[in-house]
């Protein structure tokens, strides 16, 4: 994987050679591992805590310093945990049933539905056409691409989904290079941070759900979420529209109008984008529709989301009434990060029953306010994409240590564990800090940003976001019913 100057994409610890990165997580690993086994020291430590925690420091350095694919890691954390009696089998084969797995692969299939019909370039036509201005047209594309975080789960395939949109606005502007650049920029930036949109905005999310169903037994359902995330999805993706026009465009590159064709976009869509719709078109938006409202209108009539979504992908792919085969559709599913997910949930099971998660925060002072509480959450997670690549990873790191910490200090862990997920949303700093950053980055023909212009947006997006998410924690979350203390 290269980017436009050839270059391969690079991460923060891209400039230290594999070897001694390796050696470095290895020998903070083994002397990690070495405190822990010896019985006298930690005395409050029970021996699954010390299992558990050995398993857990291994992984995370594993993750952290060598090139072994994170669902590889976290498999072999889970069997482990399951090996030594830390867990039962039951627990680890069981996350693979768990809801929120099924509705994650049941939103797949619906979205290789509507990916197959062509809606999407219907939609971009009907959003982006009518822009008359370049910031127009910015607001514009950044509240299309708000919207597909209903119809397409995870970044990366919303990512794929809105590239040849984003190449038909690149050929209707290649003779202004800067506004290409900017939109390239813009695609990514906005599919990340309104993730936090929905409940299958991210896999991260799920864990987020099963972490603090697991440890604290209160549940967010997908209403809910989408109650609390949505605004945070809307203010914070049209805040970083402005921020991406104003660091990477001239005060001339923004005046001038601009006309984006229909004819334009039909050139990188094989269905049509205009004229009458097809009866396939029309089913699929009407059960896209559908399944949306039911997924919104859980409190009223108790049916659980992952069941709505099964029933939404049998009638997307059924052979009267779909769009797809269902094994056209179940190829387009993330197996890999099916199975990372379940394995995480199994580890964040371990980190609370065995008494581990509650003893690495026992030592926390609990003189801080919920606020300083709240903004070191924020503060550690937004940075966390500089060492965890993985979005799911991190949130498998950071968030049963976080509701273990939130609950022995008072404050709320559900406030605690959104803010945490939804601050570990921003990922822009380096091309290969996430996948959605790397599309964009790498597209032959086409101008692109450079790492310098991650590097400038995030000077300036990081603590604007960061502030922006304690703001929704601390005074727009407890007037959606979730306090800050508990």
């Amino acid at each position: 994987m290269e980017l436009i100057d050839g270059s391969p994409p690079r991460n923060i610890l891209d400039d230290v050679p594999l070897n001694l990165r390796t050696t470095t997580a290895l020998c903070v690993a083994l002397s990690l591992c070495a405190l822990l086994a010896v019985p006298t020291n930690f005395p409050g430590l029970g021996a699954d805590a010390r299992l558990t925690l050995v398993v857990f420091v291994l992984a995370t350095c594993a993750w952290i310093g060598t090139p072994i694919d994170d669902t590889y890691i976290a498999l072999g954390a889970g069997l482990a945990l399951t090996v030594t009696g830390v867990i039962s089998s039951d627990t680890l084969f069981g996350t693979l049933g768990d809801a929120t797995v099924w509705l994650l692969i049941c939103a797949f299939v619906l979205a290789a539905a509507v990916s197959r019909t062509g809606l999407a370039g219907r939609a971009a036509v009907f959003l982006v056409g009518g822009a008359r201005g370049v910031r127009q047209l910015v607001h514009l594309t950044t509240a299309a691409l708000v919207v597909t975080a209903f119809a397409v789960p995870a970044t990366s395939g919303r990512a794929a989904l809105a590239l040849p949109v984003f190449l038909a606005l690149a050929k209707v502007l290649a003779d202004r290079k800067r506004l290409v650049v900017m939109l390239a920029l813009l695609f990514p930036t906005v599919i990340l941070l309104s993730a936090v949109a929905t409940l299958i905005g991210a896999g991260a999310h799920l864990i987020t759900v099963s972490v603090l169903w697991e440890t604290t037994g209160q549940h967010i359902g997908f209403t809910q979420w989408l109650l609390l995330g949505l605004p945070l999805a809307v203010v914070s993706s049209h805040l970083a529209a402005e921020v991406v026009l104003l660091t990477t465009t001239r005060r001339a590159d923004r005046r001038g109008p601009v006309r984006i064709t229909p004819e334009r976009i039909q050139e990188h869509s094989e269905q049509p984008v205009t004229g009458p719709w097809s009866q396939a078109e029309k089913r699929c938006a009407l059960l896209l529709a559908t399944v949306v409202l039911l997924w919104c209108s859980e409190p009223l009539h108790r049916v659980p989301p992952a069941l709505v979504a099964l029933t939404g992908a049998v009638i997307a792919s059924s052979p009267a009434l779909g769009t797809v085969r269902l094994k056209d559709a179940l190829k387009t599913v993330p197996w890999s990060l099916l199975l990372f997910m379940a394995a995480t949930m199994a580890m964040g099971v371990a980190l609370a029953d065995s008494g581990a998660a509650g003893w690495l925060v026992s030592g926390l002072p609990t003189g801080a306010t919920p606020v300083v509480f709240l903004a070191v959450v924020i503060a550690v997670s937004t940075a966390a994409h500089l060492v965890l690549q993985s979005r799911s990873a991190r949130s498998s790191v950071l968030v049963p240590l976080v509701v273990a910490a939130a609950v022995a200090v008072g404050v709320n862990p559900v406030a605690a564990a959104l803010a945490s997920t939804a601050a570990a949303g921003f990922c822009h700093t380096l091309p290969a800090s996430a996948k959605p950053v790397t599309l964009f980055a790498q597209l032959p023909g086409t101008p692109t940003y450079t790492p310098r212009d991650l590097l400038r947006l995030s000077a300036v997006l990081a603590p604007l976001t960061a502030v922006l998410v304690l703001s929704f924690a601390v005074a727009v979350w407890p007037l959606l019913g979730v306090s800050v203390t508990r």
